[in-house]
């Protein structure tokens, strides 16, 4: 027996969560990657050239399944929702990379995980969701902690980042609502191949605008960040898909911990314990929420015959 079929027996012995958290630690690793890359990078190569390559890499992975059938992956009959989710993405991914390279990583991607507090508000005004006192309860005590995380931000000049990042968060959660809206009607992968496209049509004239030739190794380095972007987003899937969203959700929050350690020894970055705490609120009011979604989801036990 290879070594390789050794691991793969290994990993299927494992339970479901157990394998569906490793997939979760790799999206989190490789998300650290990408984001590491854009701070590390931004000095020489703006947040809208930066997507663009992010895209380009995306529309590379995809293109192959594109050209097998591409009448059924560009079938839809509503392009003005997917133009909105795509240019709702790629201003979001925009003001994201520009929050990861002006504010310290960990504070970054902790205002990030604020999309699931935005999603609630959405779902009630867009999705017409009905929403229990839990839902609303643990909304209102996550923006109490981004609250706490904008103060020693605005303190620190960087007001307009974290800011930038809020709203990073709040548009991918109008993506998110635009796939639940989407996929009553239209594949994933439909809605994958749109989203790439799309997203490298618009991100070109903003990254034209302030385009500069990348050398040899920053091209390498560029286009390791837009695989780890896309591979993350694999991963996630992968991951939420094998395991338990409520036993998932936790592992997701690993990146705020890998983004202090690495912006610690590499960019010599103090966290700072006012927004540390803000981000406890944040990360505790967003687990409420996925659990108590978890919960509304999951059908009620069968009754036993006898």
């Amino acid at each position: 027996m290879t070594a390789f079929s050794q691991l793969s027996a290994a990993h299927a012995r494992l339970s479901a969560n157990v394998r569906g958290a490793l997939w979760m630690l790799a999206a989190a690793v490789t998300f650290t990657v990408m984001t590491t890359l854009v701070k590390f990078l931004g000095a020489d190569y703006s947040p809208a050239v930066q997507t663009f390559y992010r895209q380009v890499a995306g529309l590379v992975v995809l293109l192959p399944l594109v050209l097998r059938d591409p009448k059924g992956m560009l079938r839809t009959t509503r392009p003005g929702i997917l133009l909105f989710r795509s240019l709702a993405g790629t201003l979001g991914m925009i003001l994201a990379f520009w929050a990861y390279q002006e504010m310290p990583l960990a504070e970054a991607n902790a205002l990030s995980f604020t999309r699931t507090l935005w999603i609630v508000p959405l779902a009630i005004f867009v999705l017409h969701e009905t929403v229990g006192p839990w839902r609303i309860g643990a909304t209102v005590a996550g923006f109490f902690g981004v609250l706490l995380m904008l103060q020693p931000a605005i303190a620190n000049s960087v007001g307009w980042p974290a800011i930038a990042a809020l709203s990073s968060a709040a548009l991918f959660a109008m993506t998110v609502t635009g796939v639940k809206v989407m996929t009553r009607d239209h594949g994933v992968m439909v809605l994958t191949t749109w989203s790439a496209i799309l997203g490298f049509v618009l991100a070109l004239p903003m990254a034209f605008i302030e385009w500069r030739w990348p050398a040899p190794m920053d091209l390498l380095l560029l286009s390791i960040m837009g695989v780890c972007g896309l591979v993350t987003q694999m991963f996630y899937i992968k991951g939420m898909s094998i395991g338990d969203a409520t036993a998932m959700a936790p592992i997701d929050y690993t990146r705020l911990l890998f983004a202090l350690v690495v912006g610690f020894l590499w960019f010599r970055e103090t966290p700072n314990l006012v927004a540390m705490a803000g981000a406890a609120i944040v990360i505790g009011s967003t687990l409420v929420i996925t659990v108590r979604e978890a919960r509304a989801k999951k059908p009620p036990p069968k009754l036993d015959p006898a």
